[in-house]
């Protein structure tokens, strides 16, 4: 009896841990994960570009010169795709662009889809990490009135010059990706652009469906700055271009938005798409800084491959520039696209959320910048104050679409490059205001430095930097100005809520491969001479100054 009694004792554990070692296999053989699958090539697939594309995708190519039948537009085999979808559990997404396709599968089954002659590799995505877009950050009013800031937020790229030539973006097609459009299709702000049937195409990449006009009202909130418009008063630029809609942004944020944002992408381009605005990022739950270099994630490759087929890529740097992250967001990180720094409506510099440039391998970013504070439609027809790089961003696609109407034979390259060059700070450059504000006067032919006060100047001798006061206001003032340490450099940043941006003073010590040792505005104020000692700079390295619109460079030989 004891005997038997052990053994039946040893039996029943035997069968459970039996049980538990089938349970272990089972688990390891059929928990699911996502992968992309890349084939090899695209053999047999047919593909006729004047059916494929819309009628101002093919007069885009065509004007810019880009191949209408290039391969990556070529539709991946079909084949492939339908013997992959019957080995998985499920197929997410199919990309022309990189020709492969996202699925759900076991361990199991992703071994057997590996070894088919016609995959070239299959790589794992891990969905665990979460991702960021930039919320809407309420601010606090501030004393002052809501309609004075509409339409700050684009005079101060000089806005008023292209509403007085009529420039209002006429022709160019914006697509605009986010997390829902909600009340779009009713709210006032939008009626105009309703009335007009400029709203051309929509689609919700992460429901395959066509309606947008619900969810997150951060995309209600960023359109309106590009194309709003209530009681006569602009938010935006943009208000007489076409729009696409895309919502490729959900409350959980998986990695799949990365998908999405790509299929909206080649859906973008193939709709006729001149600009993308993408308030869109992703960083420190998924990525290392270390890998903002551009190279790293799905949708920097996926913007640098739109911004290759002649669209403008503008996407918001980030919110993270008060955070320990600090650094900016891909794809903002991505060679090809404009990324969108903020400023602070009250200082008029560097607010203190706006991610940091320059990317890991030391390219400048931001390339602009513009309000980081804005006025935006909301929820219910109603309005408010909104705070984040997230309306930088579409108020620059605004500006962005009405510059290119004024040189619709400038591909898209060209127009970045433009849009650079109009920044206020140009040739100046930092990685927290890059070229600086863009400026209408750039592209309607006005003076950029029309509005330079001219009473101030600077001056570099006798081994320091000198700003002078060349028309004192009264007798009792020296003719020449001093400054406070550094308001804001690439260390610290303060508020100086009282000051004008007619005192500030910029200034880069570059490297000589151009990357910056350090940088910082400075606020001009009082009677005494400003110092800035050049001995304290190495050799071959450059000094950059911008000041009232003027600039100067000094080099240690």
């Amino acid at each position: 009896m004891p005997h038997n009694d052990c053994y039946f004792k040893i039996n029943k554990y035997m069968k459970k841990l039996i049980t538990i070692l089938f349970l272990f296999t089972t688990t390891i053989g059929f928990s699911q994960e996502s992968y992309f699958v890349f084939f090899k090539d695209k053999s047999g697939s047919q593909f006729d570009p004047i059916s494929y594309f819309d009628a101002k995708a093919l007069e885009r190519k065509v004007m810019f010169g880009i191949f209408i039948s290039d391969s990556t537009d070529y539709p991946v085999n079909t084949f492939y795709v339908r013997e992959v979808q019957n080995r998985v559990k499920s197929l997410d997404m199919v990309s022309r662009w990189f020709n492969c396709a996202s699925v759900v599968a076991t361990t199991a089954q992703i071994e057997t889809v590996s070894q088919f002659p016609f995959v070239s590799k299959v790589m794992l995505i891990n969905t665990q990490g979460q991702m960021t877009h930039f919320p809407m950050k309420n601010k606090e009013e501030e004393g002052e009135e809501n309609n004075n800031l509409a339409k700050r937020q684009w005079m101060r790229m000089q806005g008023d010059l292209f509403i007085q030539k009529g420039i209002t973006g006429k022709g160019i097609r914006i697509a605009i990706f986010d997390g829902g459009f909600p009340e779009v299709d009713t709210h006032p702000a939008f009626e105009h652009v309703r009335k007009e049937n400029r709203i051309l195409k929509t689609f919700d990449f992460t429901q395959k469906k066509e309606f947008v006009y619900a969810y997150n009202s951060h995309g209600l909130a960023t359109f309106s700055d590009i194309a709003g418009i209530v009681d006569s008063v602009n938010f935006g630029l943009g208000t007489g271009a076409e729009f696409l809609l895309a919502r490729t942004e959900v409350n959980t944020e998986p990695f799949a938005e990365e998908q999405y944002w790509l299929a909206a992408a080649e859906w973008a381009d193939k709709n006729g798409a001149h600009i993308i605005s993408s308030s869109l990022g992703y960083t420190k739950d998924r990525y290392f800084p270390e890998q903002m270099d551009g190279q790293h994630s799905l949708v920097s490759k996926a913007a640098n491959m739109a911004a290759s087929k002649g669209m403008l890529v503008i996407n918001a740097m980030g919110n993270d520039g008060d955070s320990k992250w600090k650094a900016l967001s891909t794809p903002a990180d991505a060679d090809s696209i404009l990324s969108v720094g903020g400023i602070d409506p009250q200082t008029d510099i560097h607010i203190n959320f706006s991610s940091f440039g320059p990317t890991k391998d030391g390219r400048l970013k931001p390339n602009v910048c513009a309000y980081g504070v804005a006025y935006v439609a909301t929820p219910s027809g109603q309005t408010s104050i909104e705070s984040g790089t997230s309306f930088s961003t579409p108020l620059v696609a605004g500006f962005a679409a009405c510059a290119w109407q004024t040189r619709m034979g400038t591909n898209n390259m060209e127009m970045k490059s433009a849009i650079e060059h109009s920044g206020d700070l140009f040739p100046y450059y930092d990685y927290a205001h890059g070229y600086g504000v863009p400026q209408a006067s750039y592209f309607t032919g006005n003076n950029k430095s029309e509005n330079k006060n001219d009473a101030y100047t600077f001056k570099i001798e006798d081994d320091e930097v000198k700003v002078i006061y060349l028309t004192p206001i009264d007798s009792t003032q020296s003719s020449v100005l001093k400054a406070k340490a550094p308001i804001y450099n690439n260390e610290r940043a303060e508020s100086y809520v009282d000051k004008k941006p007619t005192h500030y003073l910029y200034y880069h010590i570059a490297k000589p491969d151009g990357k910056l040792a350090r940088y910082g505005v400075i606020y001009v104020y009082s009677k005494n001479p400003l110092s800035i000692p050049l001995s304290e700079i190495p050799a071959g390295y450059t000094l950059r100054i911008a000041y009232q619109n003027d600039f100067q460079e000094w080099k240690r030989p």
